[in-house]
Formats: C-alpha cells, structure tokens, sequence
C-alpha cells in the first residue's frame, strides 16, 4: 500500500488579534496561506478556532494556542476553543490508562489549574481521519459519546442513552447530533431556523430531523445560527439564517452592496421560509431574497460535485468535495473564503489557490471568521 502523502495546513480570514494564520503579519489574510504554527515544523492534527484565538493539537500531544490566548500544553489528546472556556482532553494523571477533561480560561496560558476537571473511563482511541484531524468522538463529544462539553453551565452534559452519537456540533445558540444511523438531532435556540424543524421555536431536547429520515448523513456542521449536514452519498442539506448568503440563497444584504433592491414586500414563500422580495430582477419579475429556511434545503455545488466534508463559520460556509476541491461562501469581510477579497457570496465558489497549487484538500475547519483548511500534494505533480 502506498505510503499516505503528509500534507499541510493553511489559513485564512481574520487574525486581528494575532492568531497563527497564514503570514499572520496583518489584521486579516484573503488567500490561503500555509499556516504559522508556535512550534517550528510541527506536525498539526488539529485546528479548533474561536473568535479571538486559536488552539493547535500535533501529532506528538501538544496544544499550541495563539491570538489572544497564549500557551502550550503536553500529553494532550484534543482541544476544543470558545470564548468562555478552553477545553482541552489529556492524559489521566498517573500511569492508568484513563483520560482527564480540563476546562481552563482561555487567558489562563494553560498555566496554574484548570477552572474544574473531570476523569475520564478509558476508551478506546478513535482512528483519525486523512487530515489527521480527529473525527468520530472529537471534542465537544466527548470520546464516551455519552455526554458532550459546553461552554455555558453546566459544562458537562450528559446525552441521553438512546442517542448513540458519533458526531456532535455546537452553534451559538443550538447544537447538531449525528448519531451512529446517520440520523441527525438538533436542540436548542431556533429563532433563526437553525434547528431544521420547519418553525422558529426552541427545543430543549435533541429532537431528529424528521425532514431528513431515510436519508443517512455522513457529516454535521453548525455556524453560527446556520446548520449543514453531508449525506452518506454527498449531497448537501442547509438550513437556518441566511442574512449573509451563507446558505447560497439569494440575500437582500447583498443585493443592497449590488445596489440591486429596489421596493420590497415580506411574507413567507411557498416553501415555508421567510422571504422578501423586491422588484427589479433581469427578467422584469420580482426577485425572491431569503432570509430564513427553517428546513434543510437540498443545495448542488457547482460541476455536480459530491461533498465529503463541512464546516461553518459565523455566518459562512465552507465544503470539501469527493475530488479535493473547496468551495466557500457566505459572508467574506475579513477573507474567510479564501477569494483574494472580502466579497461575501450567495453561492459556492471554489478556492483557486487549491487548484493552481496541484493541492487536494483533505480537511477544512472553520473558525467564526477565519478558515483552516488541510490539503496534500496531487499524486503526480
């Protein structure tokens, strides 16, 4: 078999407070660069990024943060970043084989003690996936799969039995759940229609995606108030806000950049999502914006690519195909999308830089306002 090509990370988007992204040496990258890590030459497996920070986990255990949160830690398995708390999974103290969840204030440097820890039983490790990220089991999802981290209280939350969760995704304001079925869960606040359940209310509970059954997902992600999940045989489904086109719908934000809107009405469409429209479309009729879709809308990349992957920013989208390729869009103010600009898109566009550097991209992870992305050498070039 041959041997697995080692690849590298890149970045790009906002780095105002000095996060390890790209070149690093201005308030915000437009077009990927190769990721400034504090250890020289480290072998990073992943990348978790809050808004004002971000945290590395290498190959050898070690978490590396940069931004407005400084630091280093060994013997560490995961990390997982928030504004109000650095989670970081470790090796159990003593020689047992268990695990130990510390939670740490982000400004803390991962010096003196942690805000609480809890002991873990020993699992089995999960295997990592071609970008050497972890996948199955990776923080918040604790590697039980029985509870997950949250950053408000309590921080430990138990999942219920039933939901055998192999995938878990944290917005600001709701959660995903893709459980071992392919099924997906969502929870939380739903005024934005992040939780895909065809209203705007809350959910307390994890509550399945009766929109998606029969159709089993492979991946979940959640933006800020937007939701996205990749089905076993790569489409795409999205749903939630769409105020910046995150959702690759058609937004009046940025047809009023275009100075396209003219007069417009409100309601809701046939489909059920909240729309406006405004005169002034090529062919004389009006023109549907979407602000909301409290549904998961079937979305095609352009080229009838399938997708493997995703992740969510804030208010942006990023998706990586069965070919290698990344497509972005949604809001692009701070170069998040890796187009040379700060244009925002309502519709996927794929990533140049990839294609021109013979790069297939393996991995992408997305913070509120930047993106990671992990990318090897195309066979033969």
């Amino acid at each position: 078999m041959a041997e697995e090509r080692r690849g590298s990370w890149f970045g790009f988007g906002f780095c105002g407070f000095g996060q390890a992204l790209g070149s690093g040496h201005r308030r915000q990258v437009h077009s990927p660069e190769p990721l400034r890590t504090p250890g020289s030459g480290a072998d990073v497996r992943r990348v978790s990024a809050s808004w004002s920070y971000t945290a590395v986990v290498t190959r050898g255990g070690q978490v590396q943060l940069s931004g407005a949160a400084g630091g280093a830690a060994g013997g560490c398995r995961d990390a997982w970043t928030s504004e109000a708390l650095l989670v970081v999974l470790r090796a159990g103290p003593g020689a047992g084989p268990g695990l130990e969840l510390q939670a740490w204030a982000p400004h803390s440097a991962l010096r003196g003690e942690p805000l609480w820890t809890r002991t873990l039983a020993p699992e089995a490790e999960g295997e990592d996936a071609a970008g050497g990220e972890l996948q199955a089991g990776a923080l918040p999802l604790l590697p039980c799969a029985r509870a997950y981290v949250s950053p408000r209280p309590p921080f430990y939350r138990p999942l219920a039995p039933e939901l055998r969760a192999r995938r878990l995704e944290l917005g600001a304001e709701h959660a995903l759940l893709l459980d071992e079925a392919g099924q997906v869960f969502s929870w939380g606040q739903g005024r934005h229609g992040q939780l895909g359940h065809g209203t705007l209310e809350a959910e307390p509970e994890p509550r399945l995606l009766e929109a998606l059954q029969g159709l089993p997902m492979a991946e979940v992600a959640a933006g800020g108030w937007h939701s996205v999940c990749v089905s076993e045989t790569g489409d795409i489904y999205i749903w939630g806000w769409n105020e910046s086109g995150q959702l690759a719908l058609p937004t009046r934000s940025l047809a009023e950049d275009g100075k396209t809107v003219a007069k417009e009405a409100s309601g809701l469409n046939e489909g059920g999502s909240e729309g406006r429209r405004t005169a002034g479309a090529e062919d004389g009729a009006p023109a549907p914006f979407i602000a909301l879709q409290p549904f998961p809308a079937l979305l095609d990349l352009p080229r009838d690519a399938d997708a493997v992957q995703a992740s969510c920013g804030s208010r942006h989208t990023a998706v990586v195909t069965r070919t290698g390729e990344l497509y972005t869009w949604g809001w692009g103010k701070y170069g998040q999308l890796g187009h040379k600009d700060t244009t925002s898109l309502d519709r996927p566009r794929r990533v140049e830089y990839f294609v021109d550097k013979q790069l297939q991209v393996r991995a992408v992870s997305c913070g509120p306002w930047n993106t990671y992305v992990y990318a090897v050498e195309k066979a033969g070039s």
